[in-house]
């Protein structure tokens, strides 16, 4: 067993096939593979911390959603390398993307709904590929990472409303004064719940890192397209700010204010 051998050098390195003759275009493909991959393993992280969660494994889930958070970071500082790509550059590649569009990755779509961000219109970009489009819908109908924290939090002893635990969970989750009261008293006493808290800074963090990923993929695509609209038939740049108002865990973030 090589190097080369067990990582599968031959199939990564020989996956880049630019269309456009540009120079620049080895940039934009590289870099959304990276990313395909680095989301592979945050999909690996997060279905571990939900299992890890779903059986008051907490540690382990500690470990998971760190790691994600980090991965995070990678994902935002690789837009720095994309920004490099002035608007003229990507003007002589783009007519070959055709339709393609980063609103098509599949993986990014699983990880919202893993969030909890759900929403079945976003299953229509995949209909073409029934394999991505079943493991998207199966993302959409399953409990999302926060779902299970909140049962966790029931079964800890906290008065959580039952139309926060057993719900459809393809639909979105609407806030909840219940689980608002549930983080507050965790807050105002962390000694005494001290994995609940952990475990809520490390969802803190998550979100929070994945709210700079976002502003960072609006900025640098505003820098290189201005307000043209996104070769996937989305508004572009209008339709990725309005994105950064989503808010995943409501409730954490309330209870700032009311501490």
């Amino acid at each position: 067993m090589s190097y080369g051998d067990y990582l599968h050098l031959e199939d990564i390195l020989g996956a880049q096939h630019p269309l456009s003759g540009s120079h620049d275009e080895m940039l934009f493909i590289v870099q959304h593979q990276t990313s395909e991959l680095w989301m592979k393993l945050v999909l690996h992280e997060m279905r571990a911390a939900r299992d890890a969660i779903r059986e008051d494994r907490l540690p382990p889930a500690f470990k998971n959603l760190a790691r994600v958070s980090r991965i995070m970071e990678q994902l935002v500082h690789a837009w720095d390398v994309l920004a490099t790509l002035t608007p003229s550059e990507y003007t002589a590649m783009r007519p070959k993307l055709g339709s393609s569009s980063g609103f098509q990755s599949f993986q990014y779509r699983v990880i919202e709904f893993m969030l909890g961000n759900k929403n079945a219109v976003m299953l229509k970009p995949h209909a073409h590929h029934p394999a991505r489009h079943a493991e998207v819908e199966a993302a959409l109908h399953e409990p999302s990472l926060y779902d299970e924290s909140i049962r966790l939090l029931a079964r800890h002893g906290f008065a959580i409303d039952p139309d926060q635990l057993e719900r459809d969970f393809a639909a979105p989750r609407p806030f909840s004064d219940s689980l608002e009261a549930a983080w507050l008293e965790v807050y105002r006493e962390p000694p005494k719940h001290w994995p609940l808290y952990e475990l809520a800074e490390e969802l803190v963090d998550l979100e929070d890192a994945f709210r700079q990923w976002r502003f960072r993929h609006v900025t640098t695509v505003e820098r290189i397209i201005g307000f043209k609209a996104g070769t996937g038939g989305t508004a572009g740049v209008p339709y990725l700010r309005r994105m950064l108002d989503t808010v995943l865990f409501p409730e954490l973030w309330k209870v700032r204010t009311d501490l």
